[in-house]
């Protein structure tokens, strides 16, 4: 969803960085000049119009472009994968004119689920956009972090990043996939305008690709798997999402296996109110959106799991209940531990990862696979940030 990634401290701490690494922000504090532009609010009726739409909108102060997806190689092997895009605005018209001012920085997560090892792996970048380090495009759709990049070949997209893993083991991991457009955007909220609080600019514009049928390679330890699956795609640009009480959210993108999509999220409060907020899409197989009607809906955390290392107690088992659309599922995890700790980038810990769905769909059996986010378990809260 907000991707998410999708991100508490983002702006603090991606200016940490900025100020521990000496570099000079050149922040609009100057008296003279001109006056200081502004950052422009989600608002309704502004459509969404493809391919335009995935480049970048640098009017907003956060956007971002998020990738997740199931694979599988020849042998039985499965991956899971993210690869998320941010960019966060820090001043919409910097007084200099160097290429070393900050209007924009740039934060990557990389993660890949490798389920036959039992092992999650994850790396990511902080850059700022002016010497070329990073950026995105405004003309077509191109967003890269250093090396790493996404973009647009006719209407496939293409994903490439090689990492070492975070983790002690420093394991080199990548990815080099093509996605497919096959169906329409779906737009969630009022024709992509999702609103996230009482305030009408609380809000993003919101679209995703639910069900891209990828190719590829994922490269392990340096062995290479030819991979087939499904992928998800996010884009979401505004420039302030939550309100105070809004600590963190639950978000699910699930590809079933009646050729439907699901996109869930709910929000949770520190006051443990249910936020009327909170929303969904089901996509149908030919891509014909209908909002959930979320008063209907429960989400029943059934285990949890405890990380070693924040010590967040994370719910990664589910059922939902949705009886308007005669949807009841259980949402189990590939792996339990899918905890990212983004300590050089967005300072943000969250659990993402991919996901096995089981139930029935009108009374009939149904399967299927997805992602799962968790925010607002460890740390400070979204709100915080994101406003």
């Amino acid at each position: 969803m907000m991707k998410g990634v999708r991100i508490a401290r983002v702006v603090l701490a991606a200016l940490a960085v900025v100020a521990g690494a000496g570099w000079s922000t050149e922040a609009s504090t100057a008296t003279a000049g001109p006056p200081v532009a502004t950052w422009k609010s989600a608002a309704p009726g502004r459509p969404i119009v493809l391919p335009a739409d995935h480049a970048s909108h640098p009017d907003y102060k956060l956007e971002w472009w998020y990738y997740t997806g199931n694979l599988d190689g020849p042998q039985g092997e499965r991956f899971g994968f993210q690869v998320t895009f941010f960019r966060v605005g820090v001043d919409p018209n910097p007084a200099g004119r160097s290429r070393w001012a900050v209007r924009d920085l740039f934060m990557t997560h990389v993660a890949l689920t490798d389920a036959r090892g039992r092992r999650y792996l994850f790396a990511e970048r902080l850059n700022r956009s002016g010497p070329g380090w990073a950026g995105a495009e405004t003309e077509r759709y191109h967003v890269w972090n250093e090396d790493w990049q996404a973009s647009l070949d006719g209407q496939a997209h293409r994903l490439r990043a090689s990492a070492v893993s975070n983790g002690e083991d420093g394991t080199r991991f990548g990815l080099d996939l093509t996605l497919d457009e096959t169906m329409p955007p779906a737009l969630h909220g009022d024709r992509g305008y999702s609103r996230k609080g009482t305030d009408p600019g609380n809000a993003s514009h919101y679209y995703s690709l639910p069900r891209m049928p990828t190719r590829g390679t994922v490269t392990l330890e340096g062995k290479t798997f030819m991979v087939t699956g499904l992928s998800w795609m996010d884009h979401e640009f505004g420039t302030s999402f939550l309100e105070p009480g809004q600590v963190g959210w639950d978000w699910f993108a699930v590809q079933l296996s009646d050729g439907r999509s699901l996109m869930l999220y709910r929000f949770r409060r520190s006051d443990q109110a249910r936020d009327p907020r909170s929303s969904g899409t089901l996509i149908d197989a030919n891509g014909r959106t209908t909002a959930v009607n979320f008063e209907q809906v429960t989400m029943t955390p059934q285990r949890t799991w405890t990380s070693p290392t924040s010590r967040a107690t994370y719910p990664i088992g589910w059922t939902l209940s949705l009886p308007r659309e005669q949807l009841e599922l259980t949402v189990a995890p590939v792996l339990e531990n899918q905890e990212l700790q983004t300590t050089e980038s967005t300072g943000v810990t969250y659990w993402e990862g991919a996901i096995d769905v089981s139930g029935t769909s009108a009374g009939r059996p149904v399967t299927g696979r997805g992602y799962l986010e968790m925010t607002g378990y460890s740390g400070a809260a979204m709100t915080n940030y994101l406003r």
